[in-house]
């Protein structure tokens, strides 16, 4: 049996190679190959790295489980094969107690220990702003989105339609309907759903949320990189569900004012919360206008 020494040295460069490879990794590999990341590390919300890191510890938690178990298996299948001239069966155990109290407290001490680091996560990415610097309502609908910044008496908007691709399937980005948002300020979105049950799903953020018909519901986070962002409906609404995209745009709070100064000026003024239902339109019959919501 090697001694404890031995083992010491050989457990050395391992270590340092384990070491050479994570120093090796960019931050998209340390955060579980997840988006919402750029080569510096920089993160796209608050939240971001709270999610990735509950990604990837779990992924490492259960990889090691699973290489344990297959090297015990592995072990089992040539310690206890057949060996030649053997006949019959081979002496038969009931059981082993302490054997079997270690798989029964080892799986109940993982699933506790990743519920309550779930849970804890999941609290803290759900708890909502008191004051936001920022609230947008997002309203989902078959099969775009309409967004409209501040509140009541001061709102502003703009109505989307969905993507309409072209032969090739390319779609034209800035034909999208578009989210902006001003970096480093504390964001509240309240979502809403015109029809069906919609999600809304910013990828680089790495959090969706569902919408219901009846029932609102809020996610606070602040983005913390410039930088346009591609969103959708993670939620199957209908025909034209892969058509539900939309743009995010977070920009300088300069120019995040500038923008809603333009869509005051275009008269996209007031409350379009209740405009209507559902959109009407198909793929390729143009935008929506407010007066076809009035009529």
């Amino acid at each position: 049996m090697p001694s404890k020494r031995r083992l010491r040295w050989a457990a050395l460069p391992l270590g340092a190679a384990a070491a050479v490879a994570l120093a090796g990794c960019t931050p998209t590999e340390l955060n579980g190959f997840l988006p919402g990341f750029v080569e510096d590390g920089t993160p796209a919300t608050n939240q971001t790295e709270t999610v990735s890191g509950l990604w990837v510890t779990s992924w490492v938690v259960l990889l090691t489980v699973g290489v344990i178990t297959w090297a015990l298996m592995g072990w089992a299948l040539v310690m206890y094969r057949r060996r030649t001239g053997q006949t019959g069966l081979p002496v038969q155990l009931r059981y082993n107690m302490p054997i079997e109290i270690l798989y029964t407290v080892i799986p109940l001490i993982l699933v506790l220990g990743m519920f309550f680091f779930t849970a804890r996560d999941q609290a803290d990415i759900e708890t909502q702003w008191d004051e936001p610097d920022v609230e947008v309502t997002a309203i989902a609908k078959q099969w775009a989105w309409d967004f409209q910044y501040g509140g009541e008496d001061d709102a502003v908007w703009t109505m989307g339609v969905q993507a309409d691709p072209d032969e090739n399937g390319d779609i034209e980005r800035e034909k999208l309907p578009t989210l902006v948002l001003p970096v480093d300020k504390k964001v509240t979105i309240d979502l809403q759903s015109r029809d069906v049950i919609h999600s809304f799903w910013i990828i680089d953020f790495l959090y969706k949320k569902d919408m219901y018909i009846g029932k609102d519901n809020s996610w606070s986070f602040i983005p913390t990189r410039v930088g346009e962002y591609d969103g959708k409906c993670a939620e199957l609404c209908g025909e034209y569900h892969s058509m539900m995209l939309f743009n995010v745009k977070v920009v300088e709070q300069d120019e995040y004012d500038a923008y809603l100064e333009t869509l005051r000026e275009q008269g996209n003024t007031g409350d379009i919360t209740d405009a209507y239902d559902r959109l009407s339109n198909l793929p390729g019959t143009g935008a929506s206008t407010q007066s076809e919501e009035e009529e």
